[in-house]
C-alpha cells in the first residue's frame, strides 16, 4: 500500500577532519675550543658562557582520519502530493509537473515498506511509482544518499545486466535504474523503476541530488524534512 508523497525526517551529522605536523629544527654542534695563547702574552679573557639554543618542540602526532561527512540535506516542506487513486500497481507510474517551479531543489524518497518512490521538486511531488528493491543477502541500504553518477546506457559490472538511465547512489553497485517492475521480482540492492519513469527522473536529477531511503517512515502534507 502507498500513502502518496510519504516523506522521512532524516538526521545528518557532518564530521570534519584536522591534522597537524611540526618539523624539528636541526641544532648545530658547538665548534671545538682553540689552543691557549703563549705564556708571554697577556692573559686571555675568560670565555663567555655559551647559551645553548632551546630544543625544538617534538613533532605533534597526526590526527586520526575521520569518516567522510554525510551528505548535507536542506530543509524541505511537502507542499503538494499527487492525487493517486489507491495503491500504485507494479509497472505503472504517475508524473505531473504542472504549476511546479522549474528550478527548485530535487529530493527523491523511497519507502521500502510501501515499495514506492516519490520525486519532489521544491517540495511538490511531481512523480511516483512502485519499485523493486534488494532483499535477503543484497539489501537496499537505508539512509540519505546522493546521486554520484549518471549514465543513459549502463551495463552492470557485477552482473552484466542492462541498467538504463542509471543514477548511482553508492560505489559498490547500488543505483536507481529502469527495470521490468513486476510483482515477485527483486534486485541485487538497486532500486528498479519502470524505464519510462527512470527516463523522466534522469532528465530532472543532477549530481548531488539527495535520495532518502527508509522503511516505513512517513510524513504527509506540511511535513518537513530537515538536516537534524
Amino acid at each position: 500500500m502507498r500513502a502518496g508523497g510519504w516523506m522521512v525526517r532524516t538526521g545528518i551529522v557532518a564530521a570534519l577532519g584536522v591534522g597537524a605536523m611540526a618539523a624539528a629544527a636541526l641544532i648545530p654542534a658547538p665548534e671545538p675550543a682553540r689552543s691557549a695563547a703563549p705564556v708571554t702574552a697577556a692573559p686571555a679573557p675568560a670565555p663567555k658562557p655559551v647559551v645553548a639554543p632551546a630544543p625544538a618542540p617534538a613533532p605533534a602526532p597526526a590526527a586520526a582520519a575521520l569518516p567522510p561527512a554525510a551528505p548535507a540535506l536542506e530543509a524541505m516542506t511537502v507542499k503538494r502530493i499527487l492525487d493517486i487513486p489507491g495503491p500504485i500497481s507494479f509497472g505503472t507510474y504517475y508524473w505531473n509537473t504542472d504549476g511546479v517551479p522549474a528550478d527548485g531543489p530535487l529530493v527523491i524518497t523511497v519507502d521500502l515498506e510501501a515499495q514506492t518512490m516519490s520525486v519532489f521538486r521544491d517540495g511538490y511531488e511531481i512523480g511516483a511509482t512502485a519499485i523493486l528493491y534488494g532483499m535477503d543477502d543484497k539489501p537496499t541500504p537505508l539512509g540519505v544518499h546522493e546521486i554520484k553518477q549518471k549514465k543513459v546506457h549502463h551495463i552492470s559490472n557485477l552482473y552484466g545486466a542492462p541498467m538504463p538511465y542509471m543514477m548511482r547512489l553508492t560505489w559498490d553497485g547500488v543505483a536507481i535504474h529502469g527495470s521490468e517492475v513486476e510483482e515477485g521480482r527483486a534486485t541485487h540492492g538497486c532500486i528498479g523503476v519502470p524505464t519510462a519513469f527512470a527516463k523522466l527522473v534522469f532528465a530532472q536529477a543532477k549530481l548531488g541530488d539527495k535520495v532518502i531511503i527508509t522503511r516505513g517512515k512517513r510524513l504527509g502534507m506540511g511535513g518537513v524534512v530537515t538536516p537534524d
